[in-house]
Order: C-alpha cells, then sequence, then structure tokens
C-alpha cells in the first residue's frame, strides 16, 4: 500500500487500482478498513473505469495513529490523500467516512465532486450513540476481551443477529476489526458531540450526489436530506427497497450510479 503523510505526521495508507479518473473512498465506522470495498466486488468494478484510491483511516490497517483523536484529525487525513493525487477527484464517503468526507470538502480545492452515501449524525431526537454501550465496550477493552467488545457493538448498535455475527466472524475482515475494535469507542463519542451546521456549507458548490436507502433508519433519511437542504448544488438518489449498504444489496445499481454522476460534465 502507498502512504501519504497526513498534518499531525500520521501515515495514512491506501491502495490503488484500474485506470482513469481518480476516485477517493472513505470506508464506515465498525473498525472496518478499506477491504470493506471489496465486499460484493465493488472496487473491482469500479477500477475497471476509474483509478480507485481504498483508504484506510488512521488506526485502521495500514494506517498508522496519533496520541489524540478529534473529527478534524479525520478530515485532515483525507485531505491528505486527495492533495497527493496529480488531479481532482472524486470523493466518495459512506456513513461516518461522509461525514470525514463534508469536513474534508471545505478543506482543499482538490475535489471535482462528492458522493456522500448516509453520513451519520445527531439529528432531532436521535443520538448516534449510547455512552452505556460504550462504556460497557471500553470495559471489556480494558481487559483485553476484544472479540466480546466488538460482538456487542455488532449486535446493540448495528443491530446484527447472531448469524449475522457468525457469519461475519467466518469471514475474511474480523481478524482486522479485532485488530482496530479501539477506535470505536473514540469514533461514537466524538460523532456524538458533533452537530450539523448548514451555514457551513451553504458556499460550498462542490457537484455532490446524496444517496440514501428508503430502508434505513429514519434519522440517515433525515440527515441526508438535511445536507441536500444545506448543499447550493446537490441531489439525491434513493435505493427503493434498500438500507444503509446497498453497495452490497443493490451492488449492481450502486456502481452504475457513481459512474454515471462521475461522467457527468462538471
Amino acid at each position: 500500500m502507498e502512504k501519504v503523510t497526513s498534518a499531525d505526521g500520521t501515515q495514512i495508507a491506501f491502495e490503488r487500482t484500474g485506470s482513469g479518473p481518480s476516485l477517493v473512498l472513505i470506508h464506515g465506522g465498525a473498525a472496518g478498513d478499506h477491504t470493506r470495498w471489496e465486499l460484493a466486488g465493488v472496487r473491482a468494478a469500479l477500477a475497471q473505469h476509474m483509478t480507485v484510491y481504498a483508504v484506510d483511516r488512521r488506526g485502521r490497517g495500514e494506517s498508522g495513529d496519533g496520541a489524540k483523536y478529534a473529527m478534524e484529525l479525520e478530515y485532515d487525513d483525507v485531505v491528505a490523500v486527495v492533495d497527493a493525487i496529480s488531479e481532482p477527484v472524486i470523493l466518495l464517503g459512506h456513513s461516518s467516512g461522509a461525514l470525514f468526507a463534508m469536513g474534508a470538502a471545505l478543506r482543499t480545492d482538490s475535489i471535482r465532486k462528492l458522493i456522500l452515501y448516509e453520513p451519520v449524525f445527531a439529528i432531532g431526537d436521535y443520538e448516534p450513540y449510547s455512552e452505556p454501550l460504550i462504556a460497557e465496550m471500553e470495559a471489556l477493552l480494558s481487559e483485553g476481551k476484544n472479540e466480546e467488545a466488538l460482538i456487542l457493538f455488532m449486535q446493540d448498535a448495528v443491530n446484527l443477529t447472531p448469524e449475522e455475527i457468525d457469519a461475519l466472524r467466518e469471514g475474511p475482515s474480523w481478524q482486522r476489526r479485532l485488530r482496530a475494535v479501539h477506535t470505536i469507542p473514540r469514533e461514537e463519542r466524538t460523532e456524538g458531540e458533533y452537530r450539523f451546521d448548514a451555514a457551513r456549507f451553504r458556499d460550498m458548490t462542490t457537484p455532490t450526489l446524496l444517496l440514501v436507502g428508503d430502508q434505513s433508519l429514519p434519522p440517515f433519511v433525515q440527515a441526508t436530506e438535511a445536507v441536500n437542504e444545506a448543499l447550493p448544488n446537490s441531489r439525491i438518489f434513493t435505493f427503493e427497497g434498500h438500507g444503509h449498504v446497498a453497495m452490497l444489496t443493490a451492488t449492481e445499481s450502486f456502481i452504475e450510479v457513481v459512474l454515471a454522476f462521475a461522467r457527468e460534465a462538471d
């Protein structure tokens, strides 16, 4: 994997595949990493048409980590990757990755288009994390019970069934998630403190495609709609019959939508 140095000196890793216009992928939370985009062949399909840069966020995969954590550091990490590429890029973020892509877009002129799939943040009465759950996770992590902590999060926060968790445990990403499970409490707590300020984004004219599933949690849909209302040059595409991970449940449609937006004139 290739690496760039972020503003605080942390090394941020990414893997480059394919050829064509540049597309940077920022994965979401739950201790995932850049291999999240390998599921269902998403990255391989995109790389047939574009140069794809799949990033490991800080503390995950091959990327380094810092002594302190803040959302602004995640913004800087995305900017470091984007600015290292020799041309303006299309930036695609999913879930918390979409939130960090939004923040990065305010800090660089090297993004020509933005794709945001359900950025997650507090809206209305909804809070994206539970302090008792995070405290319980931290207690397990302090005892070295990383797998128990990860299962707890997948069960209580992601709402996976025991069968779905068992399937994940048998997959190639489980051990990578276990190594990064310590990133979940800090990310959840920090995202819980984030408040979307529409005024910050009203002058951001970057062409933006917002993706949402009509089966997603209502707060995810509401957050997407709030971002769309704030941005002056955006629109929403809805995956009918799908939720927060349509790249896995409606892969062909996801690929088609991303490529169609990429090919539109700026």
